[in-house]
């Protein structure tokens, strides 16, 4: 056990990184409350999971179940999830995701939630078992707290979600069951959670060891797929890579729709070298650039679909770590242009943009052209998006970027008037390996504990 806590401490910790809360940003997400799971790809169990079922090879099902006729509506251990419970939850992760549904997608996300709903449930009650509550007080704060993240108050809020057909209450219900489930992983389990100075030692180790070796930060949605049901999957995932293409969030389907472990943080597989995945995984991961998705990636048991969200080497200065300083002229368009007005208006505006010798003469052909100018003095290459980012690696201080936008935005243009690069990047520290070790365990442990709640639940659906 230690040496895959190690192992996957050192995939998420490099330059200080620390797990990230994973409740919280599923509470923001409209997903359940669960710790973080490690990975389809890196497996908890070397074994196979059926190993000790002795299942037959071709097994022929006596009569019909089609989980898809059950109501939406359980009693777990006795306490009534009803329809309204899950037709809100829907409505919340819809409204917080911003994305329009299929009716088949509607129903998928359906069977989904009400699995969402049963672990909430089973983390609530547990807590209530060990003498742990959570006060009307406390959830009301966390409601005000979440409605500030989206720049609301309490009241705002309250309406919000009526308008989107959710509720104060699905929301409260979340805030509940996150802080039930921490205070009793406080409780439970942190305290009996011990690292030593030379495990510590190790990880570092380690660390120094890989120093350059590259590393990518991917997120991953996995679909599983008998034989009989490969077309059927490769079609879905073409199609969840559609929306996306099309601005759906890669989260949103991550969250909901994937069938490994990492829905849990919506699909995120941290920082990884590439010799721990899957050689399909690994192959495809290789080609990618950041920003780019691909898929269906056919893996042992399914399909995944891969999103490259950034690259880096172990321990070494990024470029796209520098600081820039730039100023941005924009030049909008009157409304109702069309694309080949646009690319005439763009050329003329890149034409006279490509003159500019340094920052110095950026308010003259501001003036000239009768366009807005913006600075920032502290914009990090890689809070760019990925097409500016290789545009902005490359440029030199005075230049200015080739005009990018759209008919409906207008056209814009950056120029770099300086740039602070990043250091070396240093070893973390003690205390923060050992934090980040003490984290992994507590969230090895909160798995094992929800899967033996759920094994030992009583669970009817009416």
């Amino acid at each position: 056990m230690v040496d895959e806590v190690e192992h996957q401490v050192i995939k998420n910790f490099v330059n200080g990184r620390r797990i990230r809360n994973a409740a919280t940003l599923l509470l923001l997400a409209g997903a359940a409350t669960a710790s973080t799971l490690s990975a389809q790809t890196v497996p908890d169990d070397q074994a196979s999971p059926a190993a000790n079922l002795n299942l037959p090879q071709n097994p022929t099902i006596f009569g019909k179940q089609d989980p898809n006729v059950r109501k939406a509506t359980a009693i777990v251990n006795n306490a009534v999830l009803t329809g309204t419970d899950v037709d809100q939850r829907i409505a919340l992760v819809v409204a917080l995701n911003n994305i329009k549904l299929s009716p088949e997608d509607r129903d998928q996300l359906r069977l989904q939630i009400v699995r969402q709903l049963i672990d909430e449930t089973l983390q609530i009650q547990e807590a209530k078992n060990n003498d742990i509550t959570v006060t009307t007080t406390e959830i009301d704060q966390g409601f005000a707290r979440v409605s500030r993240n989206f720049k609301r108050t309490p009241d705002e809020m309250r309406a919000y979600l009526r308008q989107v057909g959710s509720s104060e209450k699905s929301m409260k219900r979340q805030i509940e069951g996150e802080l039930a489930w921490s205070r009793l992983l406080r409780s439970r389990v942190e305290p009996f959670i011990n690292v030593g100075d030379e495990e510590v030692k190790a990880i570092l180790d380690r660390l120094e060891a890989a120093k350059g070796t590259d590393e990518y930060h991917l997120k991953e949605i996995y679909l599983s797929a008998t034989p009989d049901r490969e077309a059927e999957v490769v079609d879905a995932s073409r199609k969840i890579i559609e929306q996306i293409r099309k601005g759906a969030p890669f989260e949103y389907f991550a969250s909901n729709f994937s069938e490994a472990s990492t829905r849990a943080v919506q699909g995120d597989l941290g920082w990884i070298r590439l010799a721990t995945l899957p050689a399909p995984l690994a192959q495809a991961a290789q080609g990618m650039e950041v920003g780019q998705i691909a898929g269906p990636i056919e893996t042992p048991g399914g399909f995944s679909i891969l999103y490259l969200t950034d690259k880096r080497q172990v321990l070494m200065a990024d470029p796209r770590d520098a600081r820039l300083s730039l100023r941005q002229l924009t030049k909008n368009f009157p409304a109702g242009t069309s694309q080949a007005q646009a690319a005439k208006l763009a050329a003329q505006f890149a034409e006279a943009t490509s003159k500019i010798r340094g920052c110095g003469e950026v308010g003259k052909v501001a003036s000239d052209l009768g366009v807005e100018v913006v600075d920032n003095d502290s914009v990090r290459v890689r809070d760019l998006p990925p097409a500016l980012q290789e545009l902005m690696v490359k440029l030199q201080v005075g230049e200015a970027t080739q005009p990018f936008g759209s008919p409906t935005e207008g056209v814009r243009v950056l120029v770099l008037c300086g740039r602070d690069d990043s250091r070396t990047a240093s070893l973390p520290s003690a205390e923060a390996v050992q934090q980040q070790v003490e984290q992994e365990r507590v969230n090895l442990r909160a798995q094992r504990m929800l899967r033996d709640l759920r094994r030992d639940a009583i669970v009817e659906y009416r």
